[in-house]
């Protein structure tokens, strides 16, 4: 009896140290991990959030839970996991609308421990199935490489949409897609075969934008829901650079106005109230209706002499597009000059209840402002306020919304202050945001070693089928249709 004890008792203590099953302490703090995962909300068809320890142990497991349905992962090479596509489906039909719990068990200074468990909530309305962004070194005006690319977001599938390398190493820039269309985008070429490429199903045009009245080729875009019609602005741009200041890049407009392009008619028509020399107009959108040109406009300054006295406000303008005519007066929603601060980027969700824009104290490049946050006005009551929970204490700028109104992505540069990163965030009934995820990546070091920002995010509903190199044949050989000016 006395052996059998004795035999009992190096049992239970060769089991509690010979692996994760023997857990010597619970902690009462969450693992640490990178990317952070803890607490965020994510769509129930987006791909494995793969992540690692920041801190050091010897081995590592993960469990994930909801419900019945159980996924136990071991850690690979660095304490990261490499959750299975198979196993965390099933975790995620199971979850939608729930909450999965993940707990982390480590083996650390030979001993195993458990930390507190943390939550990944997920929502039960899906995301748009791509994502669509450029990708560019993070400089000023020099690039080598670049291009447009899409993203499977139910995998981690990435595919050109061109790059520049078939269009002689040129700047491409600008893409925008028709309600979030696939079949239907444009974007620009700039220097070597400058044009507009529109894409319409089959159909490709090569468009010379620039005109006898405008100031520039046709620059930043928004689609009109029927496809009849693209909101750009006009803009005289500068860029220079600070000696001492946190903001590393400066960009302005010297001068800029907004024009509507009918696709049909290859005709661009105006307003005098968003074609004025008193104000610098920019940045326009339109409403889910169509019937509404929203756009931010600022009292004209010498430039660049006063660039930090230019203040955008958010405006907006009637549009019939039966007729293509502008109302008479312009309605200024939300007059951000005079608390000091600066409105870029209005986007309007596609069930016309919000407006998401940019709010920094200057200007309207605000990439490269460190005070950039995202604000919301809710339509129905104007009423304007901070996406507290999206926001950081680095630079959140351009944003985009899916197509159910759900989910947003925007551009952040949170993580090191240099690199622009996509970051999605549900967006609830009342307009209000939960915490937002990063982009997920199969290798959790694909950041450290990325050296390229994600530029202009776009949820897209389904993949760009044309060939980048078809495209590059366009530019490059066709004389392309002259816009004119009306």
């Amino acid at each position: 009896m006395y052996m059998r004890c004795i035999f009992l008792w190096m049992l239970l203590g060769l089991v509690a140290c010979s692996g994760p099953v023997g857990i010597r302490k619970v902690l009462e703090v969450e693992p640490e991990i990178y990317p952070d995962y803890a607490g965020v909300t994510i769509p129930p068809n987006i791909a494995p959030l793969n992540f690692k320890l920041k801190n050091a142990c010897a081995e590592a497991r993960a469990i994930f839970e909801c419900g019945s349905e159980k996924l136990k992962i071991e850690a690979g090479r660095g304490a990261s996991f490499a959750i299975p596509v198979s196993g965390w489906k099933k975790l995620l039909a199971t979850a939608s609308g729930k909450s999965i719990n993940v707990t982390v068990q480590a083996l650390v200074n030979d001993e195993w421990v458990a930390y507190a468990p943390f939550a990944i909530h997920v929502a039960r309305e899906p995301v748009d199935g791509w994502l669509a962004y450029r990708l560019i070194e993070p400089g000023y005006e020099l690039w080598n490489r670049m291009g447009i690319y899409q993203r499977n977001l139910e995998d981690y599938t990435e595919k050109a949409i061109i790059e520049n390398k078939m269009s002689g190493n040129n700047c491409v820039n600008c893409h925008s897609f028709c309600m979030q269309d696939p079949e239907k985008m444009l974007f620009h070429m700039r220097k070597t075969y400058s044009c507009t490429l529109l894409i319409d199903g089959d159909k490709v045009e090569k468009l010379n934008t620039k005109t006898g009245q405008t100031l520039s080729p046709l620059v930043y875009p928004s689609w009109h829901p029927s496809g009849k019609y693209v909101a750009f602005s006009v803009n005289t741009t500068k860029q220079a650079f600070h000696m001492n200041d946190r903001n590393r890049v400066e960009v302005f407009d010297s001068a800029s106005d907004v024009v509507v392009y009918d696709t049909e008619r290859h005709e661009i028509v105006t307003s005098p109230l968003l074609f004025s020399k008193g104000a610098f107009e920019t940045f326009p959108t339109f409403s889910p209706d169509g019937n509404t040109l929203y756009f931010c406009s600022a009292e004209a300054r010498p430039m660049p002499e006063e660039y930090d006295r230019v203040r955008y406000d958010l405006c907006s303008i009637p549009f019939d597009p039966s007729t293509r005519r502008f109302g008479t007066v312009v309605d200024t929603l939300y007059k951000a000059s005079d608390i000091r601060r600066s409105v870029s980027f209005p986007r309007v969700s596609p069930d016309g209840k919000f407006l998401l824009y940019t709010l920094s104290g200057y200007g309207n490049f605000s990439i490269w402002h460190k005070d950039a946050d995202l604000h919301m006005i809710d339509l129905s009551t104007r009423q304007s306020y901070p996406l507290e929970a999206a926001n950081s204490d680095d630079v959140e700028s351009y944003h985009s919304w899916s197509s159910n109104s759900r989910w947003i992505v925007f551009s952040s540069r949170r993580m090191d202050g240099l690199y622009t990163r996509p970051f999605i965030a549900y967006i609830d009934e009342e307009g209000q945001a939960r915490k937002p995820f990063l982009l997920p990546q199969k290798d959790t070091d694909f950041y450290f070693r990325f050296m390229k920002s994600y530029n202009i995010p776009e949820f897209i509903t389904g993949e760009v089928k044309r060939q980048g190199r078809a495209l590059a044949v366009k530019a490059k050989e066709d004389k392309g249709i002259d816009v004119r000016f009306k």
